[in-house]
């Protein structure tokens, strides 16, 4: 096979290679991974030496991209979150996008840009990423509370009215120039009939199919039908009803987000988003020409500056209008203060209409990936920004603050709980059982809907994935008194204990497994206890065997522990299982320890064990005693005896019968048989 008739999985292969490789150089270095990803595009784009990619076949791949992510918006859209933030959101949001626009349009007129580019570079810039808000949320542990409620309703109305200029775009300038009124009335009343069957018919039909596909029982199938209406959706909608890729997506998601199965489609499309939404950055890295950037500076920094700052004091000054508090639109305002994916599909929509030229787009790319790669620092100013403006203006950080914060709010616990990774039924028991203990408890989980119903229900939660993310950070791992995994996913279960061990040495985390292997891994990791659900189940199994064969619970027990620590190794290898196997065998034919019920007739009852003088008496000690399921070790001599006691004696055959006999008539074996 030659090399051009595979030109498409090399082209995707390099791309792929290259963006791991600078996502993980991105993270190392505290970046967010779409950094990465651009600089990738940029290393084998046509401007840098080495492999040229082919940008046209890649940007064919990057289109599926852009529809998973709009199909991904489309499954998070919810109205009622939104109503529930409107009075900051929609009045924020709508005002925010004129001004920083109006800004824009300003710059572009100062650099001598057409005013059709003045437009598109300030609706570019207004637009925030949906990706980098999330993860910078989620990362400092944001997502979950008032503030970042609102922060993620404020970005859904930024995604709205995104879509509706990506479909006004091509209608008003359609080819290279705009269209008559007739055609633009024509294309408008196509994207209404398509709204209208997507809204109408394909909500009725949509869950329906998927509850058939469901009804198979076939998880290939399922899969296959959720990726294919995404895909179906967005080529339909261009087809038939000349509507933009990103709209078709967007409505699939939007008529899917009312489905019971819902939350499954997200996972199962998941890792296609990811993978492509990988491809779609690549693809705008290669665009960036770094020579003209370096030409450019001047204008690089300018529109970084207005991007980062401009926006960020936008929001803050909007913040002395909205019913919100200083601390949440100091939040607001870092997680919007950059520009991201919906600014890049924009932009190529310009290109494609002759509105932009390449250089102007690669102006719009460098002050993307500027504003990407100084977020992370707008979040760590934000403690520094409330403090210097309560200190140097009293006056004017009250007029800021004069709203109280949410109170859905719930204070996360600061020391001496229990965090729980992972809310499945194991994970819901734990946290069950905490509570009713009084113990204070914090659970991370990555399921938005659930993370909500948890805050609602007043259990303390951190939404995020902990396995691929800063939210452990935030957990405070340090004053905690465990760590429990419960994750069914063994892989994300070892990234999320390497990283609290780095965090907390100490703490202690027990966390689950799901092969015997994985045990191992857990355990050198730096995982206290890991527990293997099935093993698990043998191995009680196999205690209350060992019990009912009359064997003594204590040492059933230290064997079922040495098995435990030597990472559920049935073969009996480790010198603690020979240890506590050899102890049972010496108990069942020599030496015994065996439990005695103290009948309502025995003679001993009333009396001391220093007054009943079992051991001079009979040659056996009394080693413990259980008394209301309180087991007493090494009874004191003072102790008294009562009846339905239980008395743990020690001694050969015949002294454990002589024991017997003092106790009074026939006793109960309870422990080893004779």
């Amino acid at each position: 096979m030659h090399v051009e008739d595979i030109s498409l999985l090399a082209n995707l292969t390099i791309a792929l290679v290259t963006a791991f490789a600078g996502g993980i150089i991105a993270r190392r270095i505290g970046l967010p991974t779409t950094v990465g990803y651009l600089l990738a595009g940029m290393v084998i784009g046509p401007f840098t030496p080495g492999f040229v990619g082919d940008v046209a076949d890649l940007s064919q791949l990057a289109e599926i991209g852009v529809i998973f992510l709009m199909f991904g918006v489309g499954l998070h859209f919810s109205l009622h979150d939104l109503w529930a933030v409107r009075r900051v959101a929609l009045p924020g949001a709508i005002l925010q996008m004129v001004i920083a626009t109006g800004l824009g349009f300003i710059l572009s007129r100062y650099w001598g840009w057409e005013p059709l580019s003045g437009l598109l570079l300030g609706l570019s810039i207004s637009i925030a990423s949906t990706v980098v808000l999330m993860r910078g949320l989620m990362d400092n542990g944001l997502l979950s509370t008032g503030a970042g409620r609102i922060a993620v309703g404020w970005l859904v109305m930024e995604d709205i009215a995104t879509v509706f200029i990506l479909v006004l775009l091509p209608i008003i300038f359609g080819g290279q120039s705009a269209q008559s009124p007739w055609s633009a009335l024509v294309s408008l009343l196509k994207v209404a009939v398509f709204i209208v069957v997507m809204l109408f018919a394909g909500r009725k039909l949509l869950p329906k199919l998927l509850d058939v596909i469901a009804g198979t029982r076939s998880r290939e199938l399922f899969i296959l039908a959720a990726v294919a209406i995404a895909l179906g959706t967005a080529f339909g909608a261009a087809t038939f009803f000349d509507v933009s890729l990103a709209l078709g997506a967007f409505l699939a998601g939007v008529v899917l987000k009312e489905s019971q199965f819902s939350h499954q489609i997200g996972d199962d499309v998941l890792p296609f988003r990811e993978t492509f939404a990988v491809i779609f950055f690549v693809s705008v890295g290669m665009i960036v020409n770094p020579l003209y950037l370096w030409a450019n500076a001047g204008q690089v920094i300018m529109l970084t500056t207005l991007i980062v700052v401009g926006k960020a004091l936008i929001t803050q000054l909007l913040g002395f209008f909205l019913p919100a508090s200083g601390r949440t639109m100091l939040i607001v305002a870092a997680g919007l203060s950059q520009i991201g994916e919906f600014s890049f599909i924009l932009g190529q929509a310009g290109i494609r209409l002759d509105i932009l030229n390449q250089e102007q787009y690669s102006l719009i790319l460098a002050g993307s990936l500027l504003s990407i790669m100084l977020n992370p620092l707008m979040f760590r100013a934000i403690k520094p920004v409330e403090h210097v403006m309560q200190r140097l203006s009293p006056r004017l950080w009250e007029r800021f603050d004069r709203h109280p914060l949410q109170p859905a709010d719930i204070a996360l616990p600061r020391e001496g709980h229990v965090v729980v990774v992972g809310y499945g039924r194991v994970g819901q028991h734990i946290v069950n059982v905490l509570e009713r203990l009084g113990v204070p408890r914090l659970v991370i989980e990555i399921d938005s809907g659930r993370a909500a119903e948890f805050n609602a229900r007043g259990v303390p939660t951190l939404f995020g994935d902990a396995a691929n993310s800063d939210v452990l950070m935030h957990a405070g791992l340090e004053r905690a008194r465990a760590l429990v995994v419960t994750l069914p996913d063994e892989t994300a279960t070892e990234m999320v204990v390497a990283a609290a061990r780095n965090i907390a040495p100490n703490l202690p985390i027990i966390a689950r497994a799901a092969t015997t292997k994985g045990v191992g891994r857990l355990l050198k990791l730096g995982a206290h206890d890991v527990i293997h659900p099935e093993l698990e189940g043998g191995l009680e199994v196999m205690r209350h065997t060992l019990l009912c064969l009359g064997y003594p619970a204590t040492q059933v027990q230290g064997y079922t522990d040495a098995v435990r620590r030597d990472e559920y190794d049935t073969t009996v290898s480790s010198p603690a299982e020979h240890q506590a196997l050899d102890q049972m065998v010496r108990a069942a034919r020599g030496i015994e320890i065996a439990w005695r019920l103290v009948s309502e007739h025995s003679p001993i009852i009333g009396q001391t064990l220093a007054e009943a003088n079992i051991r001079a008496r009979t040659g056996a000690s009394v080693i413990a005693l259980i008394r209301n399921q309180q087991l007493i070790a090494n009874p004191k001599s003072s102790t008294v005896f009562q009846a339905g006691d239980l008395l743990g004696l020690i001694g050969e055959s015949e002294q454990i019968a002589a024991a017997e006999q003092l106790i009074c008539g026939t006793p109960e074996l309870v422990g080893v048989p004779e």
